[in-house]
């Protein structure tokens, strides 16, 4: 059995209907630094994720929707194009060659030091394996 009518006559929920002039004070004051949507929204009086709509669509929008037209034969003019322009880096310093590597062992009163060129850090490593079992 249906109890719902067919057609709900005064009874149903409008839309409120926001004009473009509040929907814009209402984004421009999301921008102001520190200040929450939320409490944006309680402010204006509306629902958050609409105001959020709201600032999504805006962001969307170009900035500038002038169109230019070239005045004697009515069609659109080119727009500007991006030019790169060249910049010249010094170049990088080579780098500095790596230090040696210095192994200090003490033993009581005895100190030995060995010195291994940084190149040859993998034999460094075989010895000090053998040196340490």
């Amino acid at each position: 059995m249906n109890t719902i009518p067919d057609q709900q006559t005064g009874s149903g929920r409008r839309r409120r209907m926001h004009s473009d002039e509040f929907k814009a004070d209402a984004v421009a004051a999301c921008a102001q630094p520190g200040m929450s949507m939320a409490a944006v929204a309680m402010a204006h009086g509306i629902n958050a994720n609409l105001l959020r709509r709201w600032v999504h669509e805006a962001q969307l929008k170009p900035r500038d929707k002038v169109v230019r037209a070239n005045v004697v034969d009515g069609t659109k003019a080119q727009e500007p194009k991006t030019v790169f322009v060249p910049v010249s880096l010094p170049t990088p310093a080579p780098p500095a060659p790596a230090p040696d590597i210095r192994i200090e062992l003490r033993r009581g009163p005895t100190t030995v030091t060995v010195i291994w060129p940084a190149g040859a850090a993998s034999d460094c490593a075989v010895w000090m394996r053998e040196l340490l079992r």
